[in-house]
């Protein structure tokens, strides 16, 4: 019996174009798909789009368009992501307005409700739409606006709705996070959200009226209120292994399969506490780890959102530089769990020194002397670099330590080549020009392996050239 693997990013809202910031997330979690499936794991890759809520109901309402048109043009977009970034070609993608998905957020706030976690009450919020969360006076900045959605009014909300009872699950929480030391990566994320788990939990509101906002999930045996977010979005995690109808693909993936969540750290806390405490709330196993992202900044520091609106759209920049060239910067470029910027005139630089100028013309070279010097290489040997730094890089999301090694020999690879001189040499000494530019291929072979997570692709393309002993027709990445 394989060993199974289950990742999954967070479901963005389908209220604007895709930008850097999820393209940032899912291929972070791509990768980390790749490198497990040539572990040998079986691994479900879960992705998708959030489709219910205030947000969207606003968006649709404004452009005078009925909401499931709407939800169905932007996830499209989203959907088309799959192509655009090179992603794995068995990701699976989950709506919140799949029918699978619909039943099983019916039956979570059902087996949720049965075991007495679930109450009404009447009360009064401050509520970030963009957010989806209410906000204590604490939490907002000396304007009173929430600081990570700046400049967009709360909304106040006095109305009867469903809550789920948080509080409950402060101890069993801690008693988690003690037991399992690497829950949230990276510490100091984990830090936080234990300090707040530790300084008490409050219950949150889990519906609104559908005589308010009408775009949701119904709530069962009360057609009044419509599920609101979290009761409908978290669960996709689970539905979309087919939960609960699909126990063999829950037990295989969920229970078996050691989840793993990307996200945000604006999600820090939806992720790494209040769906664990939905899931122990249902009696179902929690995940096995939460990692966090940091921002992507744009000028000046500032965080690139659409609400905002200073993102970057991941298809602008595929169609100028292409997917890898995108990837590339996403994985190595961008610190895999702090704040990193994110211009135009940066990605420029380093497209043309990793990639035009580092493998792309490294490649083009070596091809060309084998080539033209009639270099026997098919002897060569196609596994990855043998390096622990890319063991603990993966085993710690720490993509860019990842790259960073791939590259450290890339650029030892080019200095051997321009310390040996086998374009010299080989007027002098054509043994020894061709057992160099063999022993060379060979350490190219291991980097063209190793590239097959981070850029699938480029990969591929150079391990066809060395098979087939063919000089590249066209550049694998022109200079800009």
């Amino acid at each position: 019996m394989s060993k199974s693997f289950y990742i999954t990013t967070t479901l963005p809202y389908v209220n604007a174009e895709p930008h850097v910031g999820f393209a940032m997330e899912i291929v972070r979690a791509d990768v980390i798909a790749r490198a497990k499936k040539l572990e040998g794991y079986d691994v479900f890759f879960n992705t998708g789009t959030d489709e219910h809520g205030q947000k969207l109901w606003d968006a649709s309402q404004k452009e005078g368009e009925d909401v499931q048109d709407y939800v169905d043009g932007y996830a499209e977009r989203f959907r088309g992501l799959k192509e655009l970034l090179g992603i794995s070609g068995d990701v699976h993608f989950i709506r919140t307005t799949d029918e699978k998905h619909v039943r099983a957020a019916q039956a979570f706030w059902a087996r949720c409700n049965e075991r007495g976690f679930i109450y009404k009450k009447t009360y009064q919020a401050k509520y970030c739409v963009g957010c989806e969360l209410n906000k204590t006076d604490s939490e907002l900045d000396e304007k009173g606006e929430c600081p990570i959605h700046p400049n967009r009014p709360l909304e106040l909300i006095d109305e009867e709705n469903y809550f789920f009872k948080f509080s409950a699950f402060q101890e069993p929480l801690l008693a988690y996070y003690n037991a399992h030391p690497n829950f949230v990566i990276p510490d100091f994320r984990f830090n936080e959200i234990k300090s707040f788990v530790e300084s008490g939990l409050e219950d949150f509101s889990i519906s609104r009226l559908a005589s308010k906002m009408p775009w949701g999930i119904p709530v069962p045996d009360d057609a009044n209120h419509v599920m609101y977010v979290w009761f409908d979005a978290l669960v996709n995690y689970i539905s979309t292994l087919g939960w609960p109808e699909d126990n063999e693909n829950f037990e295989k993936y969920w229970i078996q399969g050691m989840p793993t969540q990307y996200c945000g750290k604006d999600n820090l806390r939806q992720q790494s506490a209040m769906w664990q405490a939905m899931l122990m709330a249902a009696d179902l196993p929690c995940s096995h780890q939460v990692i966090i992202n940091g921002f992507i900044t744009g000028d000046k520091g500032i965080k690139m959102s659409k609400s905002i609106g200073n993102v970057i759209n991941p298809y602008d920049v595929v169609a100028e530089y292409g997917t890898e060239a995108l990837r590339y910067f996403l994985l190595r470029e961008l610190s895999s769990f702090e704040d990193s910027p994110f211009t135009m005139e940066r990605f420029r630089e380093s497209y043309n020194s990793g990639l035009a100028n580092g493998i792309g013309n490294l490649t083009s070279r070596l091809m060309n002397m084998i080539v033209s010097y009639e270099v026997d290489i098919s002897g060569i040997v196609f596994e990855s670099l043998d390096d622990e730094r890319i063991t603990s890089g993966y085993a710690s999301y720490e993509l860019n330590h990842v790259c960073d090694v791939i590259w450290e020999e890339i650029g030892k690879l080019d200095v051997f080549i321009q310390e040996t001189e086998p374009f010299k040499k080989i007027k002098v000494d054509e043994d020894g020009a061709r057992s160099d530019l063999r022993s060379a291929s060979a350490r190219l072979a291991r980097i063209a392996v190793s590239l097959a997570p981070i850029l699938p692709s480029t990969s591929e393309k150079i391990i066809t050239l060395l098979k087939n002993k063919q000089k590249p027709e066209v550049p694998l990445f022109i200079r800009k």
